[in-house]
């Protein structure tokens, strides 16, 4: 079970990166000097990206706790 471990480990890496990667690209959008408009539009489809690597994240952490417990 020790491989569930790290292939969650690694999965749940991936999905703190991409929430990393949201904040980033948030604080661009907000600084970037576009109209509001535009930066809802874009906020919105960051959302997406957002919940996606929330799901990973705990996808990820499932797996470490599964590998734990067996």
């Amino acid at each position: 079970m020790t491989i569930l471990i790290v292939i969650g480990a690694v999965t749940t890496f991936l999905g703190i990166a991409g929430l990393g990667y949201c904040i980033r690209e948030a604080m661009r959008i907000r600084t970037g000097g576009m109209s509001p408009e535009e930066s809802k539009v874009k906020l919105r489809g960051l959302v997406a990206v957002n919940m996606a690597a929330v799901g990973v994240a705990f996808l990820g952490l499932a797996m470490v706790v599964a590998g734990v417990i067996l």
